[in-house]
């Protein structure tokens, strides 16, 4: 079961990657945007991720799936501290007016006081709302590779 869930995601991963249009302006937008994202996950800035986060976005966790209010209070109280996030792919697809990035990471995270890494495909959906790229979606799908 595990070596078909696997399977399929990298079989996902090659269809996306395949078809991602590499390197368009729209591509380098996204890609661009999702390591801002990062960067204020790690930094804490919690009030530039409300920006960026719809109020009807959903985070899926190993532990749960949270709301927007939800994440960004994990992240203001440090019950989870994104240190590092070391982006190792990255694949963009388009569908009408939405956008589906696939990264594949290694994540230093502090979670519950415990530094831990994690290899992950880490699923973003950004949807364009009048021209600005608002995340509807973070899911982690952790890898049973080694970190």
């Amino acid at each position: 079961m595990t070596r078909t869930i696997l399977g399929a995601l990298v079989a996902l991963a090659a269809v996306v990657t395949s078809g991602a249009g590499q390197g368009s302006a729209r591509d380098q937008e996204i890609v661009t945007l999702s390591k801002t994202k990062w960067r204020w996950m790690s930094e804490r800035k919690v009030d530039s991720l409300a920006t960026l986060f719809d109020d009807a976005a959903v985070f899926v966790h190993m532990g749960g799936t949270m709301s927007k209010t939800q994440e960004l209070d994990v992240i203001r109280s440090g019950m989870i501290q994104y240190k590092t996030a070391e982006i190792q792919e990255t694949s963009v697809r388009f569908i009408g007016s939405t956008a589906i990035l696939l990264n594949r990471i290694r994540l230093t995270a502090v979670v519950g006081g415990n530094e831990v890494i994690n290899p992950f495909v880490v699923t973003e959906v950004y949807v364009d709302q009048n021209g600005t790229w608002k995340l509807g979606s973070l899911s982690f799908t952790r890898l049973l590779t080694p970190p």
